[in-house]
């Protein structure tokens, strides 16, 4: 599976590459995108370095890594992931948005946009982990057709849609 341009209604989601990192630490400088899942906003190198080692892929052949940068207009607004596993058949996703975009449904319109593709490359199930005070996330999973179930891992809940 071949991380690929992801085009919705008003937002190009674009495959990572190291080169979006200086505008991307910008992007993900509120501390408080990091309310949630902790630690703090990186500098340009440090995520330079993390950038270096996602666009690398997993280590481990049985798992997948694709990540994008989601492209609102001329500007760079935030990311979206997959993690893909059990024979491509599995998908761990995740989003961020800036401060500055949110509130304007971009994380759910790229979320289902994420999907909607996983769902074309053969994936059966989705999975997003979401902090139970995070509404805002949950409202995203919502759009994107997960829903919450009783599974709670490291104090988040698992959210779950089959394909």
């Amino acid at each position: 599976m071949q991380t690929e341009q992801i085009t919705t209604a008003r937002l190009l989601l674009l495959p990572l590459r190291v080169e979006h990192a200086a505008e991307m630490a910008d992007v993900l400088s509120d501390p408080a995108l990091h309310t949630f899942i902790g630690g703090t906003p990186s500098t340009p190198m440090a995520l330079r370095a993390r950038y270096e080692r996602l666009v690398a892929g997993s280590p481990d052949p049985a798992v997948s890594w694709h990540n994008w940068v989601v492209r609102d207009g001329a500007h760079l607004a935030g990311t979206v992931q997959a993690t893909v596993t059990a024979g491509d058949t599995h998908a761990e996703i995740a989003w961020v948005i800036g401060t500055p975009w949110q509130g304007r449904g971009l994380a759910s319109e790229a979320a289902r946009g994420l999907v909607g593709w996983l769902a074309g490359q053969g994936v059966r199930t989705v999975v997003a982990h979401i902090h139970p005070d995070h509404h805002a996330s949950a409202a995203v999973a919502t759009a994107a057709g997960l829903s919450p179930t009783a599974e709670e891992q490291d104090g988040e809940t698992r959210w779950r849609l089959s394909l």
